[in-house]
This record gives C-alpha cells, sequence and structure tokens, in this order.
C-alpha cells in the first residue's frame, strides 16, 4: 500500500508576527516555522495505518528549501521518503492544489493524508481541491480512521455530531487534531532520516487566483477600565457601554 502525507511549513502560532516592507507578506526575521500542527497528526495516522497494513509512507510539500526541515522531521518519525515541489512566485491554495496533483497522479498512492488545515491561513481548500482534481472520495474532519475489506471507515466532526462514512480506495482524508498522538522522533529515527531521499520537483506553472493586495495587524488592544465598585458603579458601566463600546 502506499500513502501519500500532504504537508505544510507554517509559522508556529506561539510567534509574534511582523508585516514586512512590501506590506504583503510577513516579515521572516523572528519567526519560527513549524510543521503544519493538523499535518503532524497526519503524518502519524499514516505511519500507524502503514504500521498495520504495510506499505510506504511518501511525504509532499510545495515549499522553500527551508522546508527541508519540516520534511526530515517527518521522516525522522518513520515516512519513508519526502518530495518537495519549488512554489512558484505567487502561489494560493489553487495554486498549491494545483502543484501537489501531477505528483501526486504519478504516485498513485491508495490513500492520502492531510490535516484539515494550514493554521495560517485557514481556508480548508487544499485537501478538497486535491481530491476533485484527482476525482477522489474525500472526506474532512477525520477523527477516527480503519480500513476493511479495502474499503475506509471513518468518524468525521460535524456540528450536528459525528458521521460515520466508508470510501472505497483511493480516497482522500483531511484529518482532524486528536485522531491519535503523534509520536516523538527518536535518535534512531533522526540518524536514519539523513539517509533517507528528499527529491525536489520543478515549480508549478499555474498562476495563482487570489494574490495578497496588503497585510495588517489588529489594532493594539487598549488597556481596560475601572469604572468603580458594587451597585454604585452600574449606572457609569451602562454609559460607557452606550457611549463608547456602543454595544448597547
Amino acid at each position: 500500500m502506499k500513502i501519500a502525507v500532504c504537508i505544510r511549513r507554517t509559522p508556529s502560532t506561539e510567534t509574534k508576527v511582523n508585516v514586512a516592507g512590501d506590506g504583503r507578506s510577513l516579515d521572516p526575521s523572528g519567526v519560527s516555522f513549524v510543521l503544519n500542527p493538523y499535518d503532524e497528526y497526519a503524518v502519524e495516522e499514516a505511519l500507524r495505518t502503514k504500521e498495520a497494513h504495510g506499505g510506504e509512507v511518501v511525504v509532499v510539500t510545495v515549499g522553500p528549501a527551508d522546508t527541508l526541515k519540516e520534511l526530515k522531521q517527518c521522516l525522522a518519525m518513520g515516512a519513508d521518503r519526502a518530495i518537495r515541489i519549488e512554489p512558484p512566485a505567487e502561489v494560493d491554495s489553487a495554486g498549491i492544489a494545483a502543484a501537489l496533483v501531477p505528483v501526486l497522479k504519478e504516485l498513485a498512492p491508495d490513500l492520502i493524508f492531510c490535516g484539515k488545515m494550514a493554521v495560517d491561513e485557514q481556508d480548508f481548500q487544499v485537501p478538497l481541491r486535491v481530491a476533485t482534481a484527482l476525482e477522489l472520495p474525500a472526506v474532512s474532519f477525520v477523527v477516527r480512521f480503519a480500513l476493511a475489506d479495502g474499503k475506509a471507515v471513518v468518524d468525521a466532526e460535524t456540528e450536528a455530531g459525528v458521521m460515520v462514512l466508508e470510501a472505497p480506495l483511493p480516497a482522500l482524508f483531511a484529518v482532524e487534531k486528536g485522531i491519535n498522538e503523534p509520536r516523538y522522533p527518536g535518535i534512531k529515527g533522526i540518524m536514519a532520516a539523513k539517509k533517507k531521499p528528499v527529491d525536489t520537483h520543478p515549480a508549478s506553472a499555474a498562476p495563482a487566483r487570489c494574490v495578497v493586495d496588503r497585510l495588517e495587524l489588529p489594532p493594539v488592544k487598549q488597556g481596560g477600565k475601572i469604572v468603580g465598585e458594587g451597585v454604585a458603579a452600574v449606572p457609569e458601566l451602562v454609559r460607557l457601554l452606550r457611549e463608547e463600546a456602543k454595544a448597547l
């Protein structure tokens, strides 16, 4: 069984970001980049599936040369090989999906795992765009995954509860946090990762359909205001909520 995992390098959610001088991108200085947290669960689910059913796990990403760090992390966790696709100058979700599709088509995996979203843009688009282009069944928000009789049986979270779905292979699954507990790479895995292949593919020619016009940081939050204590403060609080906060 061949299993592909699509991953992405994203800024750490704990990093304080600043807008670069061009006003359209992040200033990379001081930004800590990590493996997208949702994708870490996808890698773990792929590894568990391989351990249960055999096969090969191939990690695929669209990203700059610096993404090698995140690819090596996946290889140290236990993935067999990795593929990095050079990103075009301007890239959006449609462009990322378009870059992934020909590589995945050539791989012809039985399973594709993705995180449900990337924590930087949070648009949920790439997994379903890829599945649509490859004409594969796809399920998002997966919280449980199992294989039986050549089919995948999964639980998917919805606002109304959990749906139990069955899909024939090949298929794509975008996983949710909590589906598993990702393993930490050990020394043996880190050393083995140094010998595992990482192939590089040229940039996709697909143009971005959406481009960033500008980035703006949210306004600085103002300090709190103490209006008094007890029941006597209520009239002033109501006035401030009505006149300043415009909340009433």
